[in-house]
């Protein structure tokens, strides 16, 4: 079995990477079901919430079955968690609250296979269906389809763009609106100017280098659009509990009004 990773195949052909965030979901089901609705990864977030390795696991496993690719978010630094969950099945890891190429340097050391990186290789894969590969093969194709994204959450990530964008091995500068924003004392003002401005920051640094630029945090469909636009290519859709939130009241507002 080749390992092939749905979301990393979109970019590579210039199109949008459409991923949802997991934060109700516990069970398996819902690789499926996000992968017939058209979802390329699922945003598994190990950093916010209450899910466990042990379920983001085997989320993984089911989003490999289902081709849908398997993204985890672990909490900063948190590298022994974040190789384990490559270990687990995921196909790519999101790093936060980066803010120099220093740190995207030490994340690539902890997260790729030699010669990129030191990650210690485990036994048979989940990427690989586990079948038999030889190491050399595996840890080849594992660091050639693995996204490394790194979040960009602060001014200083921000300022720092360029240089984190030209780190070897570094996939996508996603940029955290949300945390951005209160970082920068302008909290919920998605469409600011300096908002706009590190977008455009970002988008540059990636043109620069041959890396893919990535969003958060945006949900308006105005906002979607016009950073879309602009060259965002990795977009956080919604979550699980955000799209349920809306299309429930959506259901109830209609029924609601059902009765004369």
């Amino acid at each position: 079995m080749v390992a092939r990773n749905p979301a990393r195949e979109r970019l590579s052909k210039g199109e949008l990477s459409l991923g949802i965030g997991l934060r109700l979901a516990r069970t398996v089901d819902i690789a499926s079901a996000m992968a017939t609705c058209g979802f390329d990864w699922l945003f598994i977030d190990l950093e916010h919430g209450t899910m466990t390795l042990d379920t983001a696991t085997q989320i993984s496993l089911a989003a490999l079955t289902a081709g849908i690719s398997p993204l985890v978010r672990v909490p900063a630094q948190q590298y022994s968690l974040a190789t384990r969950a490559l270990d687990g099945g995921a196909f790519g890891i999101v790093m936060p609250h980066v803010d120099t190429a220093e740190e995207a340097n030490a994340i690539i050391e902890h997260l790729k296979y030699p010669p990129l990186g030191h990650r210690s290789i485990a036994g048979p894969m989940g990427q690989f269906g586990f079948g038999v590969v030889p190491t050399e093969e595996a840890a080849r194709v594992i660091n050639a389809e693995a996204l490394v994204v790194i979040m960009l959450e602060t001014p200083q990530a921000i300022a720092n763009a360029d240089a984190i964008a030209a780190v070897k091995g570094v996939d996508v500068l996603l940029v955290g609106t949300n945390d951005l924003m209160m970082e920068m004392g302008l909290p919920g003002q998605f469409a600011h100017a300096e908002v706009v401005q590190a977008y455009e920051n970002v988008i540059a640094a990636c043109r620069k280098h041959g890396k893919w630029p990535g969003m958060g945090g945006v949900y308006a469909e105005d906002l979607l659009a016009k950073y879309i636009a602009m060259g965002m290519r990795m977009i956080i859709a919604g979550s699980d509990l955000g799209l349920l939130m809306a299309g429930a009241n959506e259901r109830a507002k209609f029924l609601r009004g059902q009765l004369p």
